[in-house]
């Protein structure tokens, strides 16, 4: 089972683009347990690549962003989800960025949650679920 602390090492290592950006966070945060911020961090890169064409490390992010979703405990899948996967349509609207240029990347379990969260978003269901969780 994947673990918080696996979360940002797997996403580095399926994207080395994103090295010296993750050690300038590093040293400017002193507290090096912000789990979300750090995803935010990453979100950021990951649309910037799209905005500038550069998604060759994208099939290996997004295996990593799968195998979060299928592999991690309970707080991975839940950060990756609202970390990850809602980090990237927000910050890619708010870049006027369509949102749907990532679909192509994403696996059959990231899908799923990225489709709840647009249904979450436009008012369709009332809450991002696990439902074949009960």
């Amino acid at each position: 089972m994947i673990a918080k602390d696996q979360i940002m090492p797997l996403l580095l290592e399926a994207c080395p683009s994103f090295t010296q950006k993750w050690a300038e966070y590093r040293a400017f945060y002193e507290c090096k347990d912000l789990l979300y911020v750090e995803l935010d961090t990453f979100v950021d890169h990951i649309v910037e690549l799209l905005k500038t064409n550069r998604t060759d490390e994208f099939p290996a992010v997004f295996e990593i962003i799968e195998r979060l979703h299928l592999e991690g405990d309970d707080y991975v899948r839940e950060a990756t989800t609202i970390g990850a996967l809602e980090g990237i349509q927000n910050v890619a609207r708010n870049s006027g960025i369509d949102t749907e240029e990532f679909i192509q990347y994403l696996r059959p379990e990231s899908l799923k949650w990225w489709r709840q969260l647009n249904e979450f978003w436009t008012g369709k269901i009332p809450f991002v679920s696990d439902i074949n969780k009960a």
